[in-house]
């Protein structure tokens, strides 16, 4: 599935989650990277969410701490083409499901010198 979605300012909390220990190890060892610790946030058209809920529901790569951060959900994806990261889904979060959060090792603002409003492609 390949989509294209808008980038958006996120809240800033993925930062804090992404910098835990047991987050980056289980992202280190299934992904083979360390995230920076940030989302790119890209805002998607409704009309793929059915898709993109399925996915999430039949995704079986999850990390779940043993305190009292949320579990995670991921499915890998590749950004414009060429970034390979993941889509990641967190059990607590507060936005829409058209908002989808990817990971990667680096920046991806600098990297690719993007901004809010920019339009990228996912495919996952």
């Amino acid at each position: 599935m390949k989509i294209d979605g808008e980038v958006t300012t996120g809240l800033g909390k993925a930062a804090y989650f992404l910098s835990q220990e047991f987050y980056t190890l289980e992202f280190k060892k299934n992904l083979g990277f360390i995230p920076y610790p940030g989302t790119l946030n890209v805002i998607v058209s409704e009309q793929y969410l059915d898709e993109i809920n399925e996915k999430k529901d039949n995704c079986e790569n999850i990390i779940k701490p043993d305190t009292e951060f949320g579990a995670v959900n991921y499915i890998e994806a590749i950004l414009n083409d060429h970034i390979e990261g993941a889509i990641v889904f967190p059990a607590k979060t507060t936005h829409d499901e058209n908002y989808l959060e990817f990971i990667a090792e680096k920046r991806l603002r600098d990297e690719l010198n993007i901004k809010d409003g920019d339009i990228v492609s996912l495919e996952f």
